[in-house]
């Protein structure tokens, strides 16, 4: 009984077929493979990260600042327990994000179509945060001025307070977006500039954090956890670090 092989195709033809194709195929995942924007890093490097510049607007106007700062102070209004949203750097948070991916949703997708959608699905918005902030700040000033004969920021207190309620409910319109997304998106990033680390320019002094008893950015706690039921006064710790942090190479 003789042994039948394939007509004109060797085993060994086979095997270097099949390691062309998965060197192939290796190749083109690779090429695909492309990085931008990344951080520069050197290994044993026990430089901090680079800290937001607070100095200037990045985004913002003069008057844009200002308006923010004075909408994060109500939304975070000073008490005994913390520092208002405006001195705690909400506004420079926001400013600094607006000028980065953030502010363009560059790192989303953002084609159409747009339809309505339910709170389940999230912001179906068109309007990047660039967009919102920069419609969204000229049609409040347009609508105080209308109303008040004062831009926001001139404004006293309960009638800042007045105005965000009616933006949250949707009671005032504003032209060119709708006024419960750009209080949904103001009270977010303010939000997000009062807990964030201090390295993005809002948390100033991590005043959030110390209120809260959080440690901040901390990665040994061997020496504290023996000790229960005491009162600890971790001094919270920025990504930025400590000065006394040394990289051992």
């Amino acid at each position: 009984m003789s042994k039948k092989t394939l007509p004109g195709v060797t085993r060994r033809q086979i095997l270097t077929f099949t390691a062309a194709s998965a060197g192939l195929a290796a190749a083109r995942v690779a090429g695909a493979v492309t990085l931008q924007d990344t951080p520069v890093w050197s290994p044993f490097d026990d430089s901090p990260p680079p800290q937001v510049d607070t100095q200037g607007w990045a985004f913002f106007t003069a008057e844009e600042a200002a308006t923010v700062e004075a909408i994060a102070d109500r939304l975070i209004p000073a008490d005994d327990l913390s520092i208002g949203g405006k001195e705690a750097g909400c506004a420079v948070f926001i400013d600094r994000q607006l000028a980065g991916f953030y502010g363009t949703f560059s790192r989303l997708y953002m084609q159409g179509p747009f339809q309505p959608g339910t709170p389940e699905q999230g912001d179906q918005s068109p309007l990047v945060p660039q967009q919102r902030y920069r419609l969204g700040l000229a049609a409040l000033d347009a609508h105080c001025r209308a109303q008040h004969q004062k831009p926001f920021r001139a404004l006293d207190a309960a009638q800042q307070d007045a105005l965000l309620h009616d933006l949250e409910s949707g009671k005032i319109a504003l032209d060119g977006i709708d006024a419960t997304l750009f209080f949904t998106t103001l009270l977010q990033n303010t939000m997000e500039g009062f807990f964030a680390d201090p390295i993005y320019g809002g948390n100033r002094d991590m005043v959030s954090w110390k209120m809260l008893g959080f440690p901040g950015a901390r990665y040994d706690y061997r020496d504290y956890v023996s000790k229960h039921n005491q009162t600890l006064d971790l001094v919270p710790l920025s990504i930025q670090g400590s000065a006394a942090w040394k990289m051992k190479g």
